[in-house]
C-alpha cells in the first residue's frame, strides 16, 4: 500500500471515530507565510491532536518514527481558506419561484452535500449568513460532532429584515400570509429577534439594511431598518458577544449601518468614499462578492432568477467592482465573501482572480481569505495562518498562488482540524 493511501486510510478511520490521528507530518512542502508572503521552502509541519505543534526542517521536529508522514514535496502549503458569506442550504439552480418547492428538510440535506463540497474546495471555515429554521446551526453541530464532513460553520440562524424587505418572503400574495421568520419592525422587536437567534445557537447576526438583487419588489439603493433599529440590533448582538453582518448595497444604508457599529458590510456595492473612510476609521470589514455577478448574468435566467433581479444585477454588478477597487486603494479592511449558494458551491476560489483583477495583489486576496477573515470572525488566535498552536486547517496546491492566484481554484490537498479530507497531490 502506498504511503499516500496509508495516510488517507488513517485519516478516514479517525474521522469515522470522531478522533484525530495521533501525529501527522506534512513533509517537505513550500509553506507560505500569509502575513508576509515569504515562502519557507522544503519545510515540514507536525500536527498532533488537530493542532500545529511544530514547523521547520524535519530533523528539527523531534520525530520518533511513529508519525503518519504525508509527502508534500513540491506543493505550496497554505492555511485553510475561509469565506465570510455563504448560504450552504441554498442551491444555485433553485432561484425565484423554484425556491417555493424546497422544503426545510430538503434544504438541510442540500446543506450537507454543499458543506462537503465547500470543504474539498479548500474552505475550512465559513460564515453562513442566514438559513431558514436554524438549519445552519444543525449543520454546524453535525460537523462538530463528526457525523458529516464539512468546514467549521459560523451560523447566523435566521436573517433579520423588515416587513416586505430583502429578508422577507415576497413571492406570494396576501392570502398565503407568508412572512419570513426573521422579520421584525421596531427597536424592541429587533432586539427580541437577536435574542431568539442567540437562544437557538446563532453565533453571528445578519440583517438586511437595504434592498437586494434577488428579492422581489425591493430597490437596491433603498435603506431598510431605521438608524434606531440598526443601533438596537448591533447593541443587542454585541451585548451577547455576537458580531453583526449587514446586507447593504445602497449608499445611505451602508453609511447608517457603519455608524451603528456593524462588524462587516456585505456586498457594499454603492459605497461612497466617505463611507469607505468611515469603515477604515472604525475597522469595519467590507465583504464584497465580486465574482457572483458573472454567474447571475450568464446563468441566472436558466437558474430561475427573476427578470427584475437580472435588471438589478446589470445595474449594480460593475459598480460594485469599481467600489471594491476604490476600497482597496483606500486601505479599507477587506474580507473574502462570495455569496456561494447564489452560484454553485465549491467554486468559491474563482473569486480570487476577480479580486486581483480589481486591484488586489495575490497576497492581499489570500490574506482576505485567511488572516483578515480570522480577525473578522474573532478567531485570529486559532485559524488563518500556519503557526504553532493554531488549528491544523491546511491546504496545498501544485503551483505558487502568489504567482498565479488561480491555483486556488483547484485545491489538491485539504486537512481540517487535523484530518485529511482530500489528497490529489502527485496525480
Amino acid at each position: 500500500m502506498s504511503l499516500r493511501l496509508t495516510a488517507l486510510s488513517v485519516a478516514a478511520l479517525s474521522f469515522a471515530m470522531g478522533a484525530h490521528a495521533e501525529k501527522t507530518v506534512l513533509s517537505g512542502g513550500n509553506i507560505i507565510d500569509v502575513r508576509t508572503g515569504n515562502v519557507m521552502t522544503g519545510n515540514s509541519i507536525l500536527v498532533e491532536d488537530g493542532r500545529i505543534v511544530a514547523l521547520g526542517g524535519e530533523d528539527s521536529l523531534g520525530l520518533d518514527g511513529t508519525e503518519t508522514v504525508i509527502d508534500m514535496k513540491g506543493a505550496y502549503v497554505l492555511p485553510g481558506l475561509s469565506d465570510s458569506h455563504v448560504h450552504l442550504t441554498s442551491r444555485h439552480d433553485d432561484h425565484g419561484y423554484r425556491s417555493l418547492a424546497i422544503s426545510l428538510p430538503r434544504a438541510t440535506i442540500s446543506g450537507v452535500a454543499n458543506a462537503e463540497t465547500t470543504l474539498k474546495a479548500g474552505f475550512t471555515t465559513v460564515r453562513n449568513v442566514g438559513a431558514a429554521g436554524y438549519s445552519d446551526v444543525a449543520l454546524r453541530d453535525a460537523i462538530m460532532d463528526g457525523e458529516i464532513p464539512g468546514p467549521r460553520v459560523i451560523p447566523a440562524g435566521v436573517a433579520l429584515g423588515i416587513t416586505g424587505g430583502h429578508c422577507d418572503m415576497n413571492l406570494l400574495p396576501k392570502e398565503y400570509d407568508a412572512t419570513s421568520e426573521g422579520v421584525a419592525d421596531g427597536p424592541w422587536a429587533v432586539r427580541q429577534k437577536v435574542r431568539e437567534n442567540f437562544k437557538y445557537g446563532a453565533e453571528v447576526i445578519k440583517y438586511c439594511g437595504t434592498g437586494g438583487v434577488l428579492s422581489k419588489g425591493t430597490k437596491i439603493g433603498a435603506q431598510q431598518f431605521t438608524a434606531e433599529e440598526m443601533a438596537a440590533i448591533v447593541d443587542e448582538a454585541h451585548a451577547l458577544g455576537m458580531k453583526v453582518a449587514v446586507h447593504a448595497h445602497g449608499t445611505k444604508g451602508i453609511r447608517t449601518a457603519i455608524e451603528a457599529g456593524v462588524d462587516s458590510v456585505e456586498h457594499a456595492s454603492l459605497i461612497d468614499d466617505e463611507s469607505i473612510a468611515l469603515a477604515r476609521k472604525q475597522g469595519t470589514y467590507l465583504s464584497m462578492d465580486v465574482y457572483v455577478s458573472d454567474f447571475i448574468l450568464s446563468e441566472g435566467e436558466e437558474a430561475g432568477i427573476l427578470p427584475e433581479s437580472l435588471d438589478k444585477e446589470r445595474e449594480v454588478g460593475r459598480a460594485q467592482r469599481e467600489s471594491f477597487k476604490r476600497a482597496v486603494e483606500a486601505g479599507a479592511k477587506m474580507a473574502f465573501g462570495t455569496d456561494a449558494g447564489v452560484y454553485q458551491h465549491g467554486l468559491n476560489g474563482r473569486q480570487f482572480a476577480y479580486m486581483v483583477e480589481w486591484g488586489m495583489t495575490p497576497l492581499q486576496a489570500i490574506q482576505a481569505a485567511t488572516i483578515n477573515n480570522a480577525d473578522l470572525f474573532g478567531m485570529a488566535d486559532t485559524i488563518g495562518a500556519i503557526e504553532v498552536g493554531k488549528e491544523a486547517d491546511i491546504i496545498a496546491v501544485g503551483g505558487n498562488p502568489l504567482d498565479d492566484v488561480r491555483e486556488l481554484e483547484d485545491v489538491d490537498f485539504v486537512m481540517a482540524d487535523g484530518v485529511v479530507h482530500s489528497n490529489e497531490l502527485g496525480e
